[in-house]
């Protein structure tokens, strides 16, 4: 079992920043992949970035590229995610997943991941 707190979540104004962070514990060592989802009420849950632990092997979802950066603390089995220039359609609850690595591809897909956090709010004023 791999358990993942989220934190760093808040409200900010549109062109404005937040950090959130992600604390894995338990069986870490069976989960290289990580990644954020996030989702709006009524809407599918779609995947914002993602990272693999070993290799550090990122992918970004096309309407984040250039804004969010993803990485991670491997001596802390931490995973970030810095939005920048932050919009109100950036607006959801983010979620941090973890599952198998898929060698060097990283998943995009609710269904690549096996673990999950409790999920933070982002709310992003215009």
């Amino acid at each position: 079992q791999v358990q993942l707190v989220e934190s760093g979540g808040g409200l900010v104004q549109a062109g404005g920043s937040l950090r959130l962070s992600c604390a894995a514990s338990g069986r870490t060592s069976s989960s290289n992949a990580m990644a954020w989802f996030r989702q709006d009420p009524g809407k599918e849950r779609e995947f914002v970035a993602g990272i693999t632990w070993s290799a550090g092997y990122t992918n970004f979802a096309d309407s984040v590229k250039g804004r969010f950066t993803i990485s991670r603390d491997n001596a802390k089995n931490t995973m970030y995610l810095q939005m920048n220039s932050l919009k109100p359609e950036d607006t959801a609850v983010y979620y941090c997943a973890a599952g198998p690595s898929l060698g060097l591809r990283i998943g995009t897909s609710r269904a690549n991941y096996i673990y999950w956090g409790q999920g933070t709010q982002v709310t992003v004023s215009s």
